[in-house]
């Protein structure tokens, strides 16, 4: 069994004993120091919180023990239950509450499950919050509430609904567009919460023909629910039976978004950034940000229209921080997810559906014609596993020390710049494991620089 704790919040396998898994014990602990920080931190008079949940066989265990902690705390649950990532960031500032609790292990497998924390903004807890929330579980610095200060349940189903209505309304999103091209759209919605949300907001968009895989939210994935190639062989061959003309993925929690050509061919998760960028540049002037591990294809591509990209470090709270700072108008991380600010401050897959629709109307192009028109630039992702003796800092320093002569960035890991490729180790925050992004001109020169660098490593360990 596992069990991790970081400024994201906890994640692990269902089960174990008491400092194991991710077991009743360890869920109300945690959630008991979350609503002791934002009872001493926040300026909203509401006592809300909101909690929402993907499909995942746990959710509804784990959400009763955190409403019934909550509670417990003296504050008041909207429970929206499954909902999206984004539709509970959206929940918490319609609902004016205090912050807001998505149980959902993102692309993890079905046994695992975990806790994602925001603040008032609907925003997740930024690196010093986090750490107060560890300290706060450590110690056990929190009391409950007396009888008359429990708190309530309130339910309240309908912010699904809500979400595609602001989407609808969204400046740049144009329906008249998206239903004039008669789209045939397949979807793979890993039997999470996308099967339930997915359809609806293409129906609302125009769009006619829907082609479903794994709709059920019934939460056993019918395959590794993270959206990379070698899990999504069925849209693959879906889209060329059925004749479709774009497909989209997402994972359980509907912040990431990757997309598949008319052919069967990916799109490319990177490119989903890139592409809804090149559109919302092409007529909002602006700057963009994404991750130390994300394509130069944004990069380009903003340049190309006079604007100014920045990398932040690994982390929705990190892009957003410089998003804020820059004043960029899109953003967001190289694995699918597209943070628009004119919506929220949050990664949105639905979000990301409703742009690329418009562009690829606007366009008038097939998708693969889309991708080509991009800068072509291939990332290759590997890991290596950690053990608990590893010393991750001192596999940094070396690898550093190795590549002196090159442009390094270390805010977040080690990133080393060459004139025509680069290469980002890091520690992940969710899994015990050290990520490896290289990216080139080619997969096979991204591959092999990835494989040097995990060469260094074994050395090092």
């Amino acid at each position: 069994m596992t069990l991790i704790k970081s400024i994201s919040g906890i994640r692990g396998t269902i089960g174990g004993k008491p400092d194991d898994g991710l077991n009743p014990l360890a869920i109300v602990k945690f959630v008991s120091a979350y609503a002791t920080f934002i009872r001493q931190n926040t300026t909203v008079k509401t006592n809300r919180i909101v909690v929402g949940r993907d499909a995942r066989v746990s959710g509804m265990m784990v959400k009763n023990i955190v409403i019934g902690t909550l509670n417990g705390m003296g504050f008041n649950v909207v429970d929206i239950d499954m909902a999206t990532t984004p539709t509970t960031e959206i929940a918490v500032t319609v609902e004016h509450a205090c912050g807001g609790i998505i149980i959902t292990a993102s692309h993890n497998p079905k046994q695992w499950n975990a806790l994602k924390l925001l603040n008032e903004k609907g925003e997740f807890l930024n690196d010093r919050e986090g750490k107060t929330v560890l300290e706060i579980a450590e110690k056990e610095a929190f009391e409950y509430a007396v009888i008359d200060d429990v708190g309530k349940i309130i339910s309240d189903l309908r912010y699904k609904e809500r979400h595609i209505e602001l989407i609808l309304k969204l400046r740049l999103v144009d329906i008249e567009a998206i239903k004039t091209a008669n789209f045939r759209i397949a979807i793979d919605c890993v039997n999470s919460v996308g099967g339930i949300v997915i359809p609806d907001l293409l129906y609302a968009l125009g769009v006619k023909e829907i082609f479903k895989l794994h709709c059920n939210p019934h939460g056993n994935f019918s395959h590794n629910p993270e959206p990379v190639p070698e899990n999504l062989t069925e849209i693959s061959q879906l889209m060329t039976d059925a004749k479709a003309d774009v497909g989209f993925v997402v994972d359980p929690d509907v912040d990431r978004l990757a997309i598949v050509c008319e052919n069967g061919k990916m799109f490319g998760e990177e490119y989903t950034l890139v592409a809804i960028a090149d559109y919302i540049l092409s007529v909002t002037k602006g700057n963009t940000v994404s991750n130390l591990s994300s394509s130069r294809a944004l990069k380009d591509i903003t340049e190309k229209y006079g604007g100014r990209y920045s990398a932040a470090a690994v982390g929705e709270v990190n892009v957003v921080a410089k998003m804020k700072e820059t004043n960029a108008v899109i953003g967001g991380e190289g694995n699918g997810g597209v943070i628009y600010p004119e919506s929220h401050y949050g990664r949105d897959a639905l979000v990301g559906i409703a742009l690329f629709l418009t562009h690829l109307a606007k366009k008038k192009m097939k998708v693969t014609e889309l991708k080509a028109s991009y800068p072509q630039y291939f990332i290759s992702k590997q890991k290596v596993e950690l053990t608990p003796s590893t010393d991750v800092d001192n596999i940094l320093l070396k690898v550093k020390e190795k590549f002196s002569a090159y442009d390094i960035t270390d805010i977040d890991g080690v990133k080393i710049d060459f004139p025509d490729k680069w290469v980002h180790l890091r520690k992940s925050n969710t899994e015990p494991i050290i990520r490896i992004y290289a990216e080139s001109h080619s997969l096979s020169e991204a591959e092999a620089l990835g494989k040097q660098v995990i060469d260094i490593i074994k050395e090092i360990c």
